[in-house]
């Protein structure tokens, strides 16, 4: 879209496709520019919501989770809906004083010996995926490498059967994005409920017969005194699911794409110019796969000079805020070793992504695969992009990795996915 046009405002940000029609980089930047925090009145039935673009402003509403609380909702058409059926139970969106409560014990399932074992597993499956199609024949990275490794990465953590992961991951998409401008939200709630339902059947079992496992550790733990609910115990295990995997597959597909159109950037990882680390910290500024969190207000305050009233909601785009010129130097030049890097992909505050270990571990596992085994990334074709409200990305990427040395006999590629 042409920023300097005074139809900036027009845009509708509740239609999927508005990212996929429109530059998101443009509409952003004008925005920050004349109106960085502005109402959207409402449409119909469809109450109205104020837009929050700055860094600073993004950051701070975060930050203050006693004025704007995330129990009625965290995403957009949820809360244009009414409320997250959720609220209060899943930790996403679930306020003070039970978040604190039940993020304690959903970090106790996380420990050590349980994330080392992972980020191993990790590192071996995605060494496997990346040297099986680095063989400079074209293919879908999406399908045969990106979908892959964040699902099995989640279901190894919840001790999820092979022959089940594959549903999972079906649902999963069918639950936030569509390939098409066409979004059933019918079909979206349907998926969301199929997870729940296999989840709290799993949930049962575990609790049952506690193994050593996120799920079996949730199942029979204690929240201020009590165990959860079992459909509690599948809501968060949900939460897992959709942290784990499409954030961290939709990074996965922008970093490839990322690199094949940067090819100096290619190089200086290819090459050992810069570190992984900060790599990873670039590919998830540069991605933002969750354009928006959302909040609601609870009492009146005054966000980037504006008032917001009690019962507002407030969107809190990340997408902007990782662009943003005040904080961010040349903010559309792709830099693997940009530093500090001070996005807001993984949120800030109490909400801080509870799975950013294993997000990050992901990314610096196939940054690192494609490093020993890749010479060179072509992108082959025109990839698939996900229309959605919240998530932006693709769901194809036909692309072809030349080896960077003859490949060594690998074992079958993972296929549990």
């Amino acid at each position: 879209m042409d920023s300097t046009s005074e139809a900036w405002l027009d845009l509708d940000l509740t239609d999927p496709a508005a990212f996929v029609d429109n530059d998101p980089h443009a509409y952003w930047r004008a925005v920050r520019a004349r109106a960085p925090v502005h109402w959207r009145p409402g449409v119909g039935r469809r109450p109205g919501f104020w837009v929050v673009a700055r860094h600073a402003d993004v950051r701070t509403a975060y930050a203050d989770n006693g004025s704007l609380i995330s129990s009625r909702g965290t995403v957009l058409d949820v809360l244009l809906r009414g409320e997250d059926s959720a609220g209060g139970r899943m930790l996403a969106v679930t306020d003070r004083p039970r978040h604190p409560a039940l993020r304690r014990v959903l970090g106790r399932a996380f420990s050590s010996r349980v994330l080392d074992e992972v980020a191993r597993a990790v590192r071996a499956r995605t060494d496997r995926l990346v040297a099986a199609v680095a063989h400079g024949a074209e293919f879908d990275f999406a399908a045969e490498v990106a979908d892959r490794i964040p699902m099995n990465t989640i279901c190894d953590l919840l001790s999820i059967p092979n022959g089940d992961r594959l549903a999972l991951l079906r649902w999963n998409k069918a639950a936030l994005s569509s390939d098409g401008p066409q979004v059933d939200p019918y079909g979206a709630v349907e998926a969301r409920n199929e997870i729940v339902r296999y989840l709290t059947e799993l949930a049962r079992a575990r609790r049952a017969r506690p193994g050593d496992d996120v799920i079996s550790a949730i199942a029979t733990a204690e929240v201020q005194g009590r165990r959860l609910p079992l459909e509690d115990v599948a809501l968060n295990c949900y939460s897992l699911v959709l942290g784990g995997d499409e954030s961290s597959r939709v990074s996965a597909i922008c970093a490839v794409k990322a690199l094949a159109e940067h090819p100096g950037q290619w190089r200086a990882l290819r090459d050992g110019e810069v570190g992984l680390d900060t790599a990873v910290e670039e590919v998830l500024r540069w991605a933002t796969p969750a354009m928006h969190f959302a909040r609601t207000a609870v009492r009146d305050v005054v966000i980037g000079g504006r008032q917001v009233r009690a019962g507002d909601v407030v969107t809190l785009w990340n997408t902007s805020a990782n662009d943003d010129e005040a904080v961010f130097d040349e903010p559309r030049r792709f830099n693997l070793g940009r530093t500090p890097n001070r996005h807001l992909s993984l949120g800030h505050g109490a909400h801080f992504c509870l799975g950013a270990f294993l997000g990050r571990a992901e990314l610096r596992a196939l940054l690192g695969a494609l490093r020993e085994s890749v010479a060179e990334v072509e992108l082959r074709g025109e990839p698939t992009p996900i229309h959605s409200t919240f998530l932006r990305g693709y769901s194809t990427l036909p692309a072809s990795f030349t080896p960077r040395r003859s490949p060594q006999p690998t074992g079958a590629a993972d296929s549990a996915v």
